[in-house]
């Protein structure tokens, strides 16, 4: 089976320094694949990579056969590879469905300019996002905070919001970046279920960074283990559990950090 999505001796240098070094994986099409590692072991500069949001020193990302790497970030994300983040792409002062809608813009047909004069495309344009956006709040349980202020939301509901303005572009392959930073356990587990309903019942593929072991363990078909920026294990979470060389790179760690 071809993956959906191969790195390929990923590389980044920054002056002396190697954040990842010549880093390969696979993932697989409807796989949920976790990025998983220490502190500083190089996840997130691996993460921008794929996402083409930092250019590489080395190696090269394919998406369904065709080189993404360096490519504006805006143009993977209309390839269907779309990063989502953990705050930075939210409007405080706009509604749960505002920024819903808002960022359904990525894929309009209508120009900028029939937006401001109000084309019939534009208003064809509005008038399906709007639709898609109360879809996309019903499916994430979001009903009851769809005309809440983003500023007023908690962190769980924040992280939703960051979902669902990922769901938005219509993505194949969707990056999380740590969807469940800051969640207590319900709203984790809450999480968790509807990143399993998004591979489930929508068929996406789900690359995913995150430092709660735990959900990673509960919710992964496989982990890669990222330490100062080398690959160094592979596997389903079991085999991952059982690896000495993970063990080894969170010792200084209780065991139940990595679900031992």
């Amino acid at each position: 089976m071809t993956a959906i999505l191969q790195v390929k001796g990923i590389t980044k240098r920054y002056g002396g320094l190697t954040a990842v070094n010549a880093v390969s994986f696979d993932v697989q099409k409807g796989e949920i694949l976790s990025v998983i590692g220490p502190n500083g072991a190089g996840k997130s500069t691996l993460f921008k990579l794929i996402s083409s949001f930092v250019p590489t020193s080395g190696g090269e990302v394919l998406f369904n056969g065709t080189r993404i790497s360096d490519l504006a970030p805006h143009k993977v994300a209309r390839m269907g590879v779309v990063r989502t983040f953990q705050e930075t792409t939210i409007f405080k002062s706009m509604t749960v469905r505002e920024n819903i809608i808002v960022a359904h813009h990525l894929r309009s047909k209508s120009s900028l300019f029939g937006f401001f004069i109000g084309s019939s495309q534009a208003r064809a344009d509005e008038a399906e996002f709007g639709a898609s956006a109360d879809e996309i709040v019903d499916f994430l349980g979001l009903q009851a905070i769809r005309h809440e202020l983003a500023s007023n939301l908690p962190q769980g509901h924040l992280r939703a919001l960051g979902m669902a303005i990922g769901l938005a572009t219509k993505p194949t392959i969707l990056l999380l970046d740590e969807p469940f930073a800051g969640m207590n356990h319900d709203e984790t587990m809450t999480m968790v279920a509807n990143v399993r309903r998004l591979r489930d019942e929508r068929g996406l593929t789900v690359l995913l960074v995150e430092h709660d072991m735990p959900a990673v363990m509960k919710i992964s078909d496989r982990i890669v283990v990222i330490n100062f920026g080398e690959k160094i294990a592979e596997g389903t979470p079991a085999q991952i559990q059982a690896n000495p060389k993970v063990i080894e790179a969170y010792l200084g760690s209780e065991d139940a950090a990595i679900g031992l």
